[in-house]
C-alpha cells in the first residue's frame, strides 16, 4: 500500500495565502503524490518577487505568486530535499491530473521552455 502524505502546519500556512482553488488542488495532490512535498512559497510581496529577480531565480516582476495564484514546492526524498528534476516531473503529473479531475487550468513551471521552475505551479482560472 502507498504512503498518503499529509502538509506540515508549515506548508498549510503558505497554502492558506493563496487561491482557493489553488489550495483545493495542492490538498488533494498531497494525498496522491508518489511522493512526499512542502509549499516553500505561496503569496509574495513585490519586495521579495524583486529579491528573486535579482538573484535569477525568476525573469518577472509580474508572478502568479504576487496574487496568490501560484505556489513553489520541495520534494522529500527518504527525510532530505531533491532539486532532482524527475522527482517534480512525477509530483506535477499527479498535480495535473488531480487539476484535470477538478477542472482547473495550471501550468506547471517544468513545462515552460526557456526557464524550467520544476517546484512552481500557477492557476489560470
Amino acid at each position: 500500500m502507498r504512503k498518503m502524505y499529509k502538509f506540515s502546519e508549515r506548508s498549510k500556512k503558505k497554502l492558506e495565502t493563496v487561491d482557493i482553488k489553488l489550495q483545493n488542488l495542492m490538498n488533494i495532490a498531497i494525498k496522491e503524490s508518489p511522493y512526499d512535498f512542502s509549499i516553500t512559497e505561496g503569496i509574495r510581496t513585490l519586495k521579495r518577487q524583486k529579491e528573486l529577480v535579482a538573484q535569477g531565480k525568476s525573469k518577472t516582476l509580474k508572478s502568479y505568486h504576487l496574487t496568490g495564484k501560484a505556489v513553489d514546492i520541495v520534494v522529500w526524498i527518504d527525510g532530505k530535499v531533491t532539486w532532482d528534476f524527475k522527482y517534480y516531473k512525477e509530483v506535477a503529473d499527479c498535480v495535473k491530473e488531480v487539476a484535470k479531475k477538478l477542472g482547473y487550468v495550471i501550468t506547471w513551471g517544468g513545462d515552460w521552455k526557456t526557464f524550467k521552475d520544476g517546484p512552481h505551479f500557477q492557476i489560470e482560472n
